[in-house]
């Protein structure tokens, strides 16, 4: 290495990171480059504890079920209920068992019990119910956003006729949905019903969103805005279940990222009063270029939650990505930018990516990993990141 791209990294530090971004920035976008890896949210926690302590920030969000998640907002911001218990149902996609995600939960409530609600710590999930395996039922979105506008106003619909259009639970959750469209019902008679009720409901909701709010309480109606974002994203994502066109893999995980893009804009509107918010998550959901995997021999490609969300926040959006050397056997070639990069003598590095492009006296080629649950950073894009946050070995 270079003295010149030397220059472009240092060790790594929330200081040193931070000094790398943007001033007055709403959003901090940290990715990681494989799921599973303790080492990606335990940096995240070093992280988050630093920005809450000398940058401002009051949340969080990662890449899981947003309903879920209330459940581990309201025992970090209140106590309620046990670790344990938020462990096992305040998350999905396993989440809930990485040793990161529960040291997270137990700092954040012991942070917040000494502090006023206004200035304690908030969790949030991002993601829509959604697993690889396929998408959850619409009930119980639906049906919280009914209860909240039936208690205050005078609605055209009964819960006995809701319950009737949504039917059973398992036709919407049946596993073989996510490969067969043909089993999927969201394109039925009656999901094409529920998504005009459900858009209907969503206007009544904005509508009367002062009487509401001066009824209730801003939190609610915010829990209800998230019901109204949910039920309306599942029932569009069952929709693409039901798709038979080549596309259709590519459509879902782009109306994915709508989903994660509109549940972080009201995360930053609801939080613009107390302070920034960290967003964790794979690299390719929050990455301003567009996002691309292998899938049944094809490679698909849509764009990710990060590339949306840049349009709407601009430079108060910021990308860092996170990305590693060796990994046991899997180690990068020394044209590649991990392989560069694992010449550095720290063993976690920040990396200015503007300077490194620059000072490079060669071309790159993108890392191909061993383990193909693992995505390396493709050089290319480096005039897209922020920051890079490298590990040298895991």
């Amino acid at each position: 290495m270079t003295t010149s791209t030397g220059d472009a990294v240092r060790p790594y530090t929330g200081d040193a990171l931070t000094a790398l971004l943007p001033p007055d920035l709403r959003l901090l976008g940290l990715g990681e480059p494989t799921h599973g890896v303790e080492a990606f949210p335990e940096l995240r926690n070093e992280l988050f504890r630093h920005l809450v302590e000398h940058e401002g920030y009051r949340s969080i969000a990662i890449e899981s079920d947003c309903l879920a998640a209330l459940a581990a907002d309201a025992y970090v911001t209140d106590g309620i209920g046990t670790l344990d218990e938020v462990m096992a149902h305040g998350f999905s996609h396993g989440a809930g068992a990485y040793p990161a995600n529960r040291e997270l939960l137990r700092w954040m409530r012991t942070h917040n019990e000494q502090r006023p609600p206004h200035e304690r710590l908030r969790f949030y999930g991002f993601d829509g119910p959604l697993e690889i395996s396929g998408a959850t039922s619409p009930h119980a979105a639906l049906t919280g956003l009914y209860d909240y506008l039936a208690a205050h106003l005078d609605l055209p619909w009964s819960r006995a006729t809701l319950d009737e259009l949504l039917g059973s639970d398992g036709h919407w959750t049946h596993p073989a949905v996510m490969l067969d469209p043909n089993r999927s019902v969201g394109r039925t008679p009656e999901a094409r019903e529920l998504r005009l009720v459900a858009d209907d409901l969503r206007v009544l909701l904005t509508a009367h969103a002062p009487q509401l709010t001066a009824a209730t309480s801003a939190d609610d109606w915010w829990r209800a805005d998230l019901y109204s974002r949910t039920v309306t994203g599942l029932l569009r994502y069952h929709a693409g279940l039901a798709d038979t066109t080549p596309d259709r893999i590519s459509a879902l995980l782009g109306q994915r990222g709508v989903m994660m893009a509109d549940n972080l804009d009201a995360i930053v509107r609801r939080e613009a009063r107390r302070g920034p918010t960290l967003v964790f998550a794979h690299n390719s959901h929050l990455q301003r270029y567009e996002s691309s995997m292998p899938f049944g021999g094809l490679r698909v490609r849509w764009w990710s939650a990060g590339a949306m969300i840049a349009t709407r926040l601009g430079d108060r959006y910021a990308f860092v990505a996170t990305t590693f050397g060796a990994r046991g056997a899997d180690v990068p070639g020394p044209d590649t930018l991990e392989g560069v990069l694992s010449t550095v003598p720290h063993a976690r590095a920040v990396v200015d990516p503007q300077m490194f492009a620059a000072a490079l006296d060669r071309t790159l080629t993108p890392r191909v990993p061993a383990d193909y649950t693992y995505s390396g950073l493709d050089p290319a894009t480096l005039d897209r990141i922020d920051a890079i946050v490298f590990v040298k070995e895991i």
